[in-house]
């Protein structure tokens, strides 16, 4: 079986249209779980750069894939929207790993 790069496509086309949810809502919510889950598949806390930094990979594969395979009319417009997707998708990781590095009792319910 091999992979056809239109099937990632498809795929996210799949999950936006089963959810109901918009594209920039699934950035969102993909890139805090996936921040979650490298943390516990990597035995890490959220407050070390690994797992943000898997998440940043992925995106940002993502967004080349998008510009590879997408063709819009207007290329600016496409990298406007690719720029948008990865703020979207980093901006609460970000947040995430922050909180964790410099408040890590605000997470974990201490003062």
């Amino acid at each position: 079986m091999t992979f056809d790069p239109k099937d990632w496509y498809a795929f996210k086309e799949l999950v936006a249209h089963a959810t109901g949810w918009p594209m920039d809502t699934l950035h969102v919510m993909v890139g805090v779980l996936l921040q979650l889950f490298f943390a516990a598949v990597l035995r890490r806390s959220i407050a070390r750069p690994a797992p943000w930094l898997i998440v940043l990979a992925l995106e940002l594969a993502n967004e080349v894939y998008d510009l590879w395979f997408e063709r819009w009319p207007d290329l600016a417009m496409q990298l406007g929207e690719g720029l948008r997707d990865i703020l979207g998708t980093m901006i609460l990781p970000t947040v995430l790993l922050l909180v964790a590095r410099r408040w890590p009792g605000l997470l974990a319910g201490r003062r």
